[in-house]
C-alpha cells in the first residue's frame, strides 16, 4: 500500500531495524554527520571501544566559539557568563573571570553565578520551549470568517470583540488548551488589528503593556514600552506591584531604592541581615558577607525561620512573622536613651542637627472637632511643620516659596532657615543656597536647649493593642508623653526630635507623661520588654544588639549596616517597618557613609544608564509625558478585588482623632488619590483620550479647560469612578518578559474571573447593597474586561496558557542587550551566541514589527489624532509645591492643582514605525532631565548619528536623524544619553547642579570626561560606570558605591521637604494614618477586618477534617528565580518536583499530616493543593509557600472542586493601603515605580488541612 504521509528522515538501522526520526530535525541530521549510534529521541549518541570512547568525552567539552552574555531573570546578580556554542547549538555555559579588578584590599567580584544559572541553557531545546506562533482556536477560527467576509483585519477584530457571544465564546476557552500553530504573518495581523481598533473606537489609553525589571534586559524592555508609549498606551509599573518598593525610601529619603554594591558589605564591620536571605537570593555576592567576618565584621541575623543566612550568624534573632517593627522600636529607645540622651554622644548628636529634620520645628495643636471617643477635645498632638509664611516678614533672607520653608530655632529663641529646603530647590532666590552647610545657622535640637521652654503633654498613636469591637482604628489607642515646648508667633512649638523621644518612650528630666521604668517595663510601648511580647525575641537581646550597632558605628564612624528585602517589605505596614529600620541608620549616623546605612535587596532594580535608558524606552525624543501607571491600582480595579472588599479605611486609621479617611472604604482612597492627581490613572475618563481632544478642538477651547469645564458639568467621570462599563475597562494586555499570571499575580482567582473571564476558583462573596463604596458605580460584573491578552516568552508558563496570543520569544543567549544592577557598578551585554532557533524572534523585533503594522493600518482607521494625557502631579519637579503644608485643599477641579495636568498630545499613527526606529526631535529642543536636573544632549545626538547612522531624507518623521533601528543602536542610545555612561554628561550634570547647591560636586566625574561606554565595549568585558547625577552615591576613585555620599559628603540636600531624612511627615493623609513618625504596626487583623480564622485557630476532627489557621508567607525559592527555572529538571531534582508548603511539625501534628502528604489551604481568595514539607525551621503559627511555583508542574485537582490547584497567588488577594496614595506634595509626589500602592501579600491567612492523598490530575 502506498503511503501518503510524507517522508521521515531515518536514523541508522540498529540490528536490521530503522528507527524514525523524533528529535528535532538538526539533531537528526547530526546522527548521520557523526559516528556512534544515536538514541530514538536524538539526544544522547553512543560510542564504544578504547580510545574512541574518550573522544566523545573531548568532543563533549570541545567548542567552536565562546559568546559572552547573561541572564535576565531578576535574580540581581547580572553575571557575565561564558556560552558556549559548537556546530550551531549552545553545549554549555560557565562564568566569566575578566571583571574589572576592586583592588588589593578586597575580595573580587568574580566568578559570578549560581546554579541556577549554570543550568540555563537546558532552555534553548527544551520540551518547554515556545517554538512556534500560536492563537487560541476559538478566537482564530472567528477572526478568519470574518475577514474574510469584510475584507479589512481591524473591521474583523471589531465583528468578533464587539459581539458579547463571539466574545464570550473565546474569552471562556482561556486556559483550556486549544491553541492553534499560525504564522506570524497572520498572528501579528490579529494583535495589530486588535490595536487600532481599540485606539479608533475607545482611545489608546484602554490599552496597557506590562513587563518587570528593566535592569534585566534594558532594550528588550525598553522595545515594549517605546511602541506602547508611542501610540500612547499605559505602561504599568512593576516595582511597587512586587511590593518590592519600599514606600519608606521615597517617605524618608524622597529617593526610591538607592543602595550600597554588594561589595560595601566587606566594609561593614556590623551587618544586620534583617529580612533578607542573601545565600539563597543573592547567591553571586554574598561572599562579602561571608568573607568580611575574617576582618572582624560581626553577623546578625533577623528572620521567623533558620534560613539559608543563620548559619553564618554571630546572633539570631528569632522574630514573629511581621513584628520586626516592635524590634526595631525597641533598638531605636536603647540607642536614643543611652547614646543621645545620656552620652550625648557628638557623632550622632552632629548628624542629626546636619543631615536629618531632627531640629526642625513642628506646631502642636488640640485634636479639636473630631476626637474620638475617650479622648478629650483638648488634648494635644504634633501638627504641621513651621514653615517660613506663618512667621513675621523679615524672619528668613529669602522668601520665595516660603511656604514650603520649614524652620529651625536657636538656642536664643531666633528662628532661622536652615537652608536646603524644598523652598530653596526651586526659583531664583534659591540659586546656590540649596545645600546642607547650615552657614551662619546653629540649630538647637530639642527646645530645651533654647533659653526658655515649658513641658506639655502630648498623644500619639499606638496600634498594638488587642483588637476588640467598637475601636475606631483595629488595635488602636495612644499614649501620652511630654515634649519641651515654647511660643513662637503665637504658635505652640516643639522640635521633630523631642518628639522622636517622646514617641521611643525616652524620658526626661521635667517632662509629663507616661513613661517606662527601665527596659523591663513591659507596659508600655517602646521598651525592650514590651517588644517581647509580640516578637518573642528576648529583651536582652533587642537591648545588646540595639547598643553594639550604635556603639560600633561610633567606633568605626558609621560602619554599621542592616540589609533588608522582602522578608521585611512585603508586609501591609511595610513602610512603618522600615521607617523604625531607616530611623536606627540615620540616629547612628550611618546613611551616606561607605559601609553603613540601609541596604534594600529585592529585585534588579537599578538601571545604570537611567536617564538614556528612559529617552528611549518612553520615547521621549518623539513625544512627553508618558502614560505611566501604578500596577497594584491597574490590576485592583480591572480584576475586580475592590467588588469583595469592602474594608473601611478608617478601620486602620489615626485612633486619636477622626479624619479625610472616615467614610472611605479602601477602593474609595484609590478613586480620590486619582481625582486629585496624586496617583495616575488608566483609562482616565468616561470617554476615550481622543475623543476627548476631537471634542475640544469641536468647541474651540484648550483640552485641560474643556475637560475641567465637562467634570465641573457632571458630563464627565474619571473612568474609576464607573470600573464596570464597557467603555471604560481596558481592553488589551501584553505581557513580554514576565509571567504574570505564574509569578506577581495577587489574587489570581480575581484575575481569572473578571479580567480573563474564565475558570476561576474565587472563594469570596461580592460586596452586598448597602455595604459598597460610595465613590464608585457598581454594575454587574464584566464577564472577561481584556479583549485580547497576548504575551511573548521562550517557554510555556500559565501566563501563555491563558493569552489569547502567543509569540515565541528569543531567550538571553539569542539577542543584544543591556544589563545593570544594584548589586555591582558594571554595564553587562547580552550577546547573541546562536540566532533564535525555529520561529523565535526578539523582543526588539516583535514590537518593531508591531510598530510598522500598526502604522500601516492605520491611514483607514485612526489618521493623525490630538490625544488628551492626563499627568499626576510629579516629583523632582515644581508640583512637589503644590499642596501648601500638606493640606488636602477643596476639590476645584483645577488642572495641575486639585487634579491630574492635561497635555494634548498630537500623534501621526501612519509615522509610528519610523518614530519607532528612528530619534525624534524633542531630545534637542528640549534636552533630558534626571532627578530634577537638565542636561543638554546636543552634541550626543550628533555623535549617535556617526555612530548608529542617520535615516535617509524621505519625507518620513525622523529624517536625516540618528538611527535606533536595532537593539545595539537602541542600547548605544540609552548608553550615550547616560551620565553613568558618557563621562561628559556626568560633568555637565555635576556641573549644573552646583549652581543650585552652590558647593563643588564636578569633581565626582574628574578623569571620566571623555569616557564613553558603547554597547561593543561591554561585549569586549563588563566596563565599571561613572559617578553621575542620576544616582546619590559615587564610585569615584575606585570607591565601593555607597547611596547618599553626594548628600553626606557635598552636603547636597535629600528631596523631601526638609532636604533631609525625614523621621517626621506632615501630609495630610499620612497624619490621618497615624504614621507622622515611625510607630510598629502589626500584620493587619484579617479577622476582625474580613472575619478570616485568626492564626492559630485549631479545630480538630477526624483525618481530612481537622483544620488549623496560619499565617501565609510566600517567600522566594531556593531552586527557582520567581517561576523561572522552576520547570528545569536539574532544578526539579533539588526540591520535590512540585508545589509545596512548608510548615512547622506542630501544626502538621494538628491536622494529622506527615511529610511529603498532600494538604489544601484555603482562606476567602481560593485554594491550592500542594506537598506538606514538615520542617523544624518554620515556626508553630506560620508556613511557607514558595513564591512563584507555577501551577502546570505536577499540581493536581482540588478535592472539592475538581479545578486545578491554585497558584500560590490563590490565597492572596491585593490590600490597599491609603497612606501609599498620598500625592501632590515634597517627597509624596509621583514618579514611576516611585512611588504607589504595593502588592503587598504576607498579612494573609490561611487554613490548611490534610486532604485525599489520592490525587488526580
Amino acid at each position: 500500500m502506498t503511503s501518503t504521509e510524507p517522508p521521515q528522515m531515518a536514523f541508522p538501522t540498529y540490528d536490521g531495524q530503522s528507527t524514525p526520526a523524533t528529535g528535532a530535525a538538526l539533531f537528526a541530521l547530526g546522527s548521520w554527520l557523526r559516528r556512534g549510534k544515536a538514541s530514538p529521541d536524538a539526544r544522547q549518541l553512543f560510542l564504544e571501544g578504547g580510545r574512541e570512547g574518550d573522544a566523545f568525552y573531548r568532543k563533549r567539552w570541545s567548542y567552536d566559539k565562546i559568546v559572552r552574555s547573561t541572564h535576565g531573570v531578576n535574580c540581581t546578580g547580572s553575571c557575565s557568563w561564558k556560552i558556549y556554542v559548537k556546530d550551531g547549538v549552545i553545549t554549555w555555559e560557565t562564568q566569566q573571570t575578566d571583571y574589572p579588578s576592586t583592588g588589593a584590599d578586597m575580595p573580587e567580584y568574580e566568578p559570578r553565578g549560581c546554579p541556577r544559572g549554570a543550568a540555563f541553557s537546558w532552555y534553548e531545546y527544551s520540551p518547554t520551549r515556545i517554538k512556534y506562533p500560536y492563537v487560541r482556536g476559538v478566537l482564530l477560527d472567528m477572526f478568519r470568517e470574518a475577514k474574510a467576509r469584510l475584507g479589512d483585519p481591524v473591521d474583523a477584530w471589531a465583528d468578533v470583540v464587539e459581539d458579547p457571544e463571539k466574545a464570550r465564546a473565546y474569552k471562556s476557552q482561556r486556559g483550556r488548551g486549544g491553541m492553534v500553530r499560525v504564522s506570524w504573518e497572520e498572528a501579528m495581523e490579529i494583535v495589530a488589528a486588535a490595536y487600532v481598533h481599540t485606539i479608533k473606537q475607545y482611545g489608546p489609553d484602554r490599552i496597557a503593556g506590562f513587563s518587570v525589571i528593566p535592569a534585566m534586559s534594558m532594550i528588550s524592555y525598553g522595545a515594549g514600552a517605546r511602541f506602547h508609549e508611542l501610540i500612547g498606551a499605559t505602561m504599568l509599573s512593576f516595582y511597587d506591584w512586587y511590593a518590592d518598593l519600599p514606600p519608606a525610601s521615597p517617605q524618608v529619603f524622597g529617593d526610591q531604592t538607592d543602595v550600597p554594591e554588594a561589595g560595601d558589605w566587606f566594609n561593614s564591620q556590623y551587618l544586620i541581615m534583617w529580612g533578607t536571605n542573601l545565600p539563597l537570593t543573592r547567591t553571586p555576592d554574598a561572599h562579602f558577607m561571608a568573607e568580611a567576618r575574617y576582618h572582624g565584621q560581626k553577623v546578625v541575623v533577623v528572620s521567623p525561620d533558620f534560613a539559608d543566612n543563620t548559619k553564618f550568624a554571630d546572633d539570631w534573632l528569632r522574630v514573629q512573622p511581621g513584628t520586626d517593627g516592635a524590634l526595631a522600636q525597641a533598638m531605636g529607645h536603647v540607642i536614643l536613651k543611652e547614646f543621645h540622651v545620656g552620652k550625648r554622644e557628638p557623632m550622632f548628636l552632629d548628624y542629626m542637627t546636619r543631615y536629618t529634620d531632627s531640629p526642625f520645628l513642628v506646631e502642636i495643636n488640640e485634636v479639636g472637632e473630631g476626637a474620638h471617643d475617650g479622648i478629650d477635645p483638648k488634648t494635644l498632638v504634633p501638627g504641621k511643620f513651621l514653615t517660613a509664611d506663618k512667621m513675621p516678614e523679615g524672619t528668613t533672607g529669602r522668601t520665595e516659596n516660603n511656604q514650603f520653608r520649614p524652620l529651625v530655632i536657636e538656642a536664643d529663641g531666633t528662628v532661622k532657615d536652615p537652608g536646603g529646603t524644598l523652598a530653596d530647590r526651586f526659583g531664583q532666590e534659591g540659586a546656590g543656597h540649596w545645600n546642607l552647610n547650615l552657614e551662619g545657622v546653629t540649630p538647637a535640637l530639642s527646645i530645651m536647649e533654647t533659653d526658655q521652654w515649658e513641658g506639655v503633654e502630648i498623644a500619639l498613636p499606638r496600634f498594638d493593642l488587642p483588637a476588640a469591637p467598637g475601636q475606631a482604628s483595629i488595635g488602636g489607642g495612644h499614649v501620652l508623653r511630654g515634649v519641651p515646648a515654647r511660643r513662637v508667633n503665637g504658635r505652640l512649638v516643639t522640635t521633630v526630635f523631642d518628639i522622636l523621644l517622646a514617641n521611643y518612650a525616652v524620658e526626661r528630666e521635667g517632662l509629663p507623661g507616661q513613661w517606662p521604668t527601665d527596659y523591663m517595663d513591659a507596659s508600655t510601648p517602646g521598651t525592650p520588654a514590651w517588644q517581647e511580647e509580640f516578637t518573642s525575641v528576648p529583651a536582652g537581646a533587642a537591648i545588646k544588639i540595639g547598643r553594639e550597632f550604635a556603639a560600633n558605628a561610633v567606633e568605626t564612624e558609621g560602619r554599621s549596616m542592616i540589609l533588608m528585602g522582602a522578608g521585611t517589605n512585603h508586609y501591609y505596614h511595610s513602610d512603618e517597618i522600615y521607617r523604625t529600620f531607616l530611623a536606627l541608620t540615620e540616629m547612628c549616623g550611618t546613611q551616606g557613609r561607605n559601609g553603613g546605612g540601609w541596604a534594600h535587596y529585592v529585585g534588579q532594580e537599578k538601571v545604570r544608564p537611567i536617564m538614556g535608558w528612559g529617552s528611549f524606552t518612553f520615547a521621549l525624543d518623539w513625544a512627553r509625558p508618558p502614560r505611566q501607571m501604578i500596577s497594584t491600582g491597574w490590576y485592583y480595579m480591572t480584576t475586580g478585588q475592590w467588588r469583595y472588599d469592602g474594608a473601611p479605611a478608617s478601620a486602620m486609621a489615626n485612633p486619636i482623632k477622626s479624619s479625610h479617611l472616615d467614610g472611605k472604604q479602601l477602593v474609595d482612597t484609590l478613586v480620590e488619590s486619582v481625582q486629585r492627581g496624586w496617583m495616575p490613572c488608566y483609562p482616565t475618563f468616561s470617554k476615550g483620550s481622543t475623543q476627548l481632544g476631537r471634542e475640544a478642538a469641536e468647541a474651540g477651547v484648550p483640552p485641560a479647560q474643556y475637560v475641567s469645564q465637562e467634570l465641573r458639568a457632571g458630563r464627565l467621570r474619571f473612568a474609576i469612578e464607573d470600573p464596570d462599563a464597557h467603555h471604560n475597562v481596558p481592553k488589551i494586555l501584553a505581557n513580554w518578559r514576565t509571567n504574570l499570571l505564574g509569578s506577581s499575580a495577587k489574587g489570581t482567582e480575581f484575575f481569572l474571573r473578571h479580567m480573563l473571564g474564565t475558570g476561576n476558583e474565587v472563594n469570596a462573596e461580592e460586596l452586598s447593597e448597602g455595604n459598597r463604596p460610595a465613590s464608585v458605580s457598581w454594575r454587574d460584573a464584566h464577564p472577561g474586561k481584556l479583549d485580547l491578552m497576548w504575551v511573548a516568552d521562550f517557554r510555556n508558563t500559565s501566563t501563555t496558557l491563558h493569552s489569547d496570543v502567543v509569540l515565541p520569544a528569543a531567550t538571553w543567549y539569542e539577542k543584544h542587550d543591556l544589563s545593570s544592577t544594584d548589586m555591582h557598578p558594571y554595564m553587562h551585554c547580552f550577546d547573541e551566541a546562536v540566532n533564535p532557533p525555529w520561529e523565535a524572534r526578539t523582543d526588539f523585533e516583535v514590537f518593531q514589527t508591531l510598530a510598522r503594522l500598526v502604522a500601516r493600518l492605520a491611514p483607514d482607521h485612526l489618521g493623525t489624532q490630538t490625544d488628551v494625557v492626563a499627568v499626576p502631579l510629579g516629583h523632582d519637579s515644581p508640583d512637589a509645591m503644590t499642596m501648601v503644608g500638606g493640606a488636602v485643599p477643596e476639590q476645584t477641579w483645577t488642572p495641575g492643582r486639585t487634579m491630574p495636568k492635561l497635555v494634548p498630545i498630537e500623534r501621526d499613527y501612519t509615522q509610528i514605525g519610523y518614530k519607532f526606529d528612528r530619534m525624534g526631535p524633542l531630545l534637542v529642543k528640549a534636552g533630558l532631565a534626571s532627578k530634577g536636573v537638565a542636561f543638554n544632549v546636543e552634541a550626543e545626538y550628533e555623535q549617535l548619528g556617526d555612530l548608529n547612522g542617520r535615516a535617509p531624507m524621505d519625507g518620513n518623521a525622523g529624517e536625516g536623524m540618528p538611527l535606533c533601528d536595532t537593539a545595539i543602536k537602541a542600547a548605544n542610545m540609552a548608553l550615550r544619553f547616560s551620565g553613568t555612561t558618557n563621562g561628559a554628561l556626568a560633568a555637565q550634570g555635576f556641573r549644573t547642579l552646583e549652581k543650585r547647591v552652590g558647593n563643588e560636586m564636578a569633581f565626582l566625574a574628574e578623569g571620566d570626561e571623555e569616557k564613553k561606554i558603547t554597547y561593543q565595549d561591554t561585549v569586549l568585558q563588563p566596563r565599571s560606570v561613572i559617578t553621575s547625577p542620576e544616582w546619590s552615591g559615587s564610585e569615584h576613585g575606585g570607591r565601593r558605591y555607597s547611596a547618599f555620599v553626594q548628600n553626606l559628603e557635598c552636603r547636597k540636600p535629600w528631596h523631601t521637604l526638609t532636604g533631609r531624612p525625614q523621621f517626621y511627615v506632615d501630609h495630610d493623609w499620612l497624619l490621618d494614618m497615624g504614621e507622622a513618625l515611625p510607630v510598629f504596626r502589626p500584620p493587619v487583623d484579617l479577622a476582625h477586618l474580613y472575619g478570616e480564622r485568626p492564626v492559630g485557630d485549631h479545630r480538630p476532627g477526624q483525618q481530612g477534617q481537622a483544620e488549623v489557621a496560619v499565617r501565609y508567607l510566600t517567600v522566594h525559592n531556593k531552586w527557582a528565580i520567581h517561576s523561572q527555572y522552576y520547570d528545569n529538571p536539574y532544578m526539579l531534582t533539588l526540591g520535590r518536583g512540585g508545589q509545596t508548603v512548608w510548615m512547622s511539625p506542630a501544626d502538621a501534628e494538628k491536622i494529622g499530616v506527615r511529610d511529603n502528604e498532600w494538604i489544601e489551604a484555603k482562606n476567602r481568595n481560593g485554594t491550592v493543593t500542594a506537598r506538606a514539607v514538615v520542617s523544624h525551621r518554620i515556626p508553630e503559627g506560620t508556613v511557607f509557600m514558595h513564591h512563584a511555583q507555577d501551577r502546570q508542574i505536577n499540581t493536581p485537582l482540588n478535592e472539592g472542586s475538581g479545578k486545578r490547584g491554585g497558584t500560590h497567588n490563590s490565597l492572596t488577594r491585593i490590600l490597599i493601603k491609603p497612606s501609599h496614595l498620598a500625592g501632590g506634595y515634597a517627597q509624596f509626589s509621583y514618579a514611576f515605580n516611585y512611588y504607589g500602592p504595593t502588592g503587598n501579600n504576607r498579612d494573609e491567612v490561611t487554613v490548611i488541612r490534610r486532604r485525599s492523598q489520592e490525587v488526580q490530575f
